[in-house]
């Protein structure tokens, strides 16, 4: 029979004794739950996700009347001004102003530039004093001449009465006819002195120098302290010039054709022309001239070709490719026929054109296609696709009829 101190020695707890070994259960069942969401994650990313081939994608349009023209010769060259100066003063002088900018719009006799007028001031009044000093002459040659004339008419009825001698009376007739003649060289002399006051005025005039016609300053020759001139002088000190203007609305382009293709070439000729700083805008032109002069050492014949889309983008020296296109025939220009289709949109499958039509779930369907003319870097198309329809561009090999696709970053049906 167990004592009292027997069952306190059952109930104590012994300090001493190794602890018992923990359960791993809820650790595989953690590691199950990460490998778990593992799968589902790569599942989402395989499955879940936009499926199919990456690709871009462009709209087909319906071609304009008169549109369906084919290019029959392409160029290159360079938008050039027809109207375009180098402002400069037509004395020389130190600028004493400038009051132009790059950039700036001037119009026909906007004052440009002023120069020191100092000079010229001095010459004016130099001009009016001589002018005064003309016409005071003249006044007091004919107050003499009015004297003489009294003189010799009361002489002449004395001598008929014969009161004084014939020699008194023509030496009043010689006084009357010298003064006379002294007053016409007054005259004349006030004259001289009048147009000389007006050079003067141009003079001082000449210190300001205004625009010759309106249009967009595009460089700044000159600064406030310099010296100007009409002539170029030595040592690099003297400008010739304060600005240049160009008129903006005299802008047309000019193409080196070479000389075994400038028989393609006709005036009026419609023209599309693409600016290298904007390859996607078509700007319509049209053939001016071809000049008739040939250059030796290029083999090209120049011709030049009027812009008829007006734009501030267009600017002098910018690079451009031009297209000649060929005429519509009336028929065509009545009746516009197909559709116009990116080029990158047609492949080649099985020997035929087709392009891959994008609808409405994703999927892509093939097409055979009957091509017309080439438009550029588009294709016109008679058959096959039809205005409004997606188109997949530069679709890969991979691609199959019913494929499914997904738009590329950035792209927009």
């Amino acid at each position: 029979m167990n004592t009292n101190a027997d069952l306190l020695n059952e109930l104590r707890i012994d300090r001493k004794a190794p602890p018992e070994p923990r359960s791993r259960r809820g650790l595989w069942i953690a590691v199950a739950v990460v490998v778990l969401l593992l799968v589902l994650a790569a599942g989402w990313a395989l499955f879940g996700r936009d499926g199919g081939v990456e690709v871009r994608t462009a709209p087909v349009v319906a071609i304009s009347a008169g549109g369906a023209t084919a290019s029959v010769l392409d160029a290159t060259g360079y938008v050039v001004a027809r109207r375009t100066a180098t402002v400069s003063s037509k004395i020389t002088g130190r600028v004493r102003e400038v009051l132009i900018e790059e950039g700036q719009r001037v119009e026909a006799g906007d004052v440009m530039a002023t120069l020191d007028p100092i000079d010229a001031d001095a010459q004016r009044s130099l001009s009016a004093s001589q002018l005064a000093a003309a016409r005071s002459q003249t006044g007091s040659v004919q107050a003499q001449l009015a004297q003489a004339e009294a003189d010799a008419t009361r002489l002449a009825l004395l001598v008929d009465q014969q009161l004084v001698s014939r020699s008194q009376y023509d030496q009043a007739v010689a006084q009357r006819d010298a003064l006379r003649a002294q007053l016409l060289t007054a005259q004349r002399n006030a004259q001289v002195a009048s147009a000389s006051l007006a050079i003067a005025d141009l003079g001082v005039d000449n210190t300001v120098v205004r625009a010759p016609f309106s249009g967009v300053v595009t460089a700044k020759a000159a600064q406030p302290g310099e010296i100007v001139s009409p002539l170029s002088a030595g040592g690099g000190f003297t400008r010739t010039g304060i600005g240049t203007i160009v008129d903006m609305d005299s802008l047309e382009v000019e193409v080196d054709v070479g000389e075994a293709f400038i028989g393609r070439v006709q005036p009026k000729m419609p023209v599309e022309a693409t600016l290298n700083a904007y390859p996607d805008w078509k700007i319509p032109a049209e053939v001016i001239a071809i000049i008739p002069a040939a250059d030796r050492g290029k083999a090209t014949v120049k011709v030049r070709i009027a812009i008829k889309e007006k734009d501030a983008r267009i600017v002098p020296d910018m690079g451009v490719r031009v297209s000649f296109l060929e005429a519509p025939k009336a028929e065509d220009a009545q009746q516009p026929r197909g559709v116009r289709v990116p080029g990158a949109a047609i492949v080649q499958r099985g020997g035929v054109d087709v392009a891959f039509v994008l609808g409405e779930d994703d999927t892509v369907s093939q097409r055979e296609l009957q091509t017309g003319i080439a438009l550029g870097n588009d294709r016109q198309v008679l058959s096959g696709v039809n205005a409004g329809d997606t188109v997949v561009l530069d679709p890969p090999e991979a691609l199959a009829d019913g494929a499914k696709v997904r738009m590329a970053s950035g792209d927009a049906r």
